[in-house]
């Protein structure tokens, strides 16, 4: 399911542990990053007529949120999703897509990626729920707008200050193609772009099978779609996690039921 050859980490689960991330340079390739580029901006411009038609303060924010099924260089980065066996080594075990979300950041406009957060809501010790995976389908630079991240602080329950948060958070920088896989309860924000361009990324997390996504993505995409899908694809995408509405449904064979068995 990887886009590339995997590359060798061998400290993979020690750096996730006490740092929370752990960064790829240049693992997709400038010519997929520029389709995904021009997808990004063709979800963007859909997303954000929904925003306005539904009076979303401060919309467009040019955000995208659960953009699959264009038939797009997007699917196919699902469809190859890179870096799939580091993303099973940090749950040790099977894990779904939890959200898909387009980002860009204009120049001077600050959005709620810009707030200090976590995409983990909850806080539960060591038991890792979430996963974040940001692509970098533009560089990332100082100038326009790289994320800081604030190392080992999925290990705190709380919010850091914003003084401490500035004061001892990294900064992600990077050539195009570059990805970053962290612990979802790491505290992080965008920064300022101040450059002359929007910056364009792609921002993905994952989560175990038992948890809900934030869209329902196998309904979204239906039978017809997901019968076409490779069993990589739809795993990640969650047919093999689904919950059944009617007793028709329920009552399966074991190798068609809705929630398969291996899904912890």
């Amino acid at each position: 399911m990887s886009s590339g050859p995997s590359l060798p980490y061998p400290d993979f689960d020690y750096a996730m542990t006490v740092r929370g991330w752990v960064q790829f340079d240049s693992f997709l390739s400038e010519a997929q990053c520029s389709r995904m580029r021009d997808d990004v901006t063709k979800h963007v411009g859909l997303c954000s007529e929904f925003q306005v038609k539904a009076g979303i303060p401060g919309a467009p924010d040019g955000t995208a949120h659960h953009s699959i099924g264009g038939a797009d260089s997007l699917d196919e980065l699902l469809e190859h999703l890179p870096l799939s066996d580091h993303v099973a080594d940090f749950f040790g075990g099977p894990y779904v897509l939890h959200a898909f979300n387009p980002v860009t950041v204009q120049p001077g406009r600050p959005t709620y990626v810009h707030k200090i957060h976590r995409d983990a809501a909850t806080h539960c010790g060591d038991f890792r729920l979430l996963m974040n995976m940001l692509i970098m389908v533009d560089e990332f630079t100082l100038e326009n707008g790289a994320t800081y991240i604030l190392s080992g602080s999925h290990h705190h329950p709380d919010p850091p200050t914003a003084d401490f948060f500035f004061r001892h958070a990294e900064r992600i920088t990077g050539p195009v193609g570059s990805i970053v896989l962290f612990d979802s309860r790491v505290w992080h924000a965008a920064g300022e772009n101040l450059s002359a361009r929007t910056r364009y990324a792609m921002t993905l997390s994952f989560s175990r099978p038992f948890m809900k996504p934030q869209l329902d993505y196998a309904r979204l995409l239906g039978e017809e779609r997901g019968a076409k899908l490779s069993e990589a694809a739809r795993q990640l995408i969650g047919y093999n996690a689904r919950v059944p509405v009617s007793l028709d449904e329920w009552y399966k064979p074991r190798d068609q039921r809705f929630y398969r068995a291996d899904q912890g």
